[in-house]
């Protein structure tokens, strides 16, 4: 009787948090060693935008030689209501199973979103949980999260969080959900973090000063691990008496608490 095929590994591959911006940050300054070599050694991959996968791909075959060319590197876009609507609802009807066939026969896949660890704030999650299904081995390498670096550079709790997503957009609908957040970070004492698309961070943070309490913390962290990154947190008093020049162009994270 012949052996079992040996089956692939799902590695999840962070990426740089320099996707949309115009500095590069220097892949060998946001990746350590292993997790390039070990991009370089894949040839399968399931991704968020295959575009950004490319150029993710060039940028990695400039210090290590890939596997495979870029033009013969497999990659699968994950379906686009799966980014738009999100893939962590066990029950949303999207199977991910299919996309892991060439791991079964014993290829390792790479899982790539646009910035940072996918599955985190970004599409793969669905892919993540159909690897677990089959019994494959699901394996994250070191790189950048920049949910995690926020928090541990605000001053924040960072030992009772929640990432909340996007707020509303509108004025109304915004200022209702930064109260509701409010009152839970106070009551509870858990950081509540949140993002928004760059445009419009500078309005997310006007809505913030006009709507929290000048006993509220908040903290707000642009372009983290890029040159001009920049960090500030304090009371909002304190925000409203000393406003701090951001660079809110760059993507950012939000977080208030205690």
């Amino acid at each position: 009787m012949s052996a079992a095929q040996p089956r692939g590994k799902l590695y999840l591959v962070p990426t740089p948090l320099d996707f949309g911006c115009e500095v590069d940050a220097g892949l060998g300054a946001a990746l350590p060693d292993q997790t390039i070599a070990i991009a370089a050694g894949l040839t399968h991959w399931i991704t968020e935008n295959a575009k950004s996968t490319r150029a993710f791909l060039k940028r990695v075959g400039g210090l290590r030689e890939l596997a495979a060319p870029l033009q013969e590197q497999r990659i699968t876009e994950l379906p686009r209501q799966v980014h738009k609507k999100g893939d962590h609802d066990v029950g949303g009807g999207f199977d991910a199973k299919p996309l892991l066939a060439a791991a079964l026969r014993g290829q390792d896949i790479g899982l790539v979103s646009e910035a940072g660890m996918p599955a985190i704030a970004d599409p793969g999650s669905s892919v993540v949980r159909a690897a677990h299904a089959l019994g494959l081995e699901a394996v994250p390498l070191v790189g950048p999260i920049s949910l995690m670096l926020a928090l541990a550079a605000s001053g924040l709790n960072g030992q009772n969080f929640a990432f909340v997503g996007y707020l509303p957009a509108d004025a109304t609908g915004r200022a209702q959900r930064i109260r509701e957040l409010e009152a839970l970070a106070q009551k509870t004492g858990q950081t509540q973090l949140f993002i928004e698309t760059p445009y419009r961070n500078a309005a997310l943070l006007r809505g913030l000063l006009q709507t929290l309490k000048g006993t509220t913390r908040l903290a707000v962290c642009c372009g983290i691990t890029l040159p001009q990154q920049r960090v500030h947190s304090g009371l909002v008093a304190d925000w409203k008496q000393r406003a701090p020049t951001l660079p809110l162009e760059l993507p950012a994270v939000f977080l208030i608490g205690k």
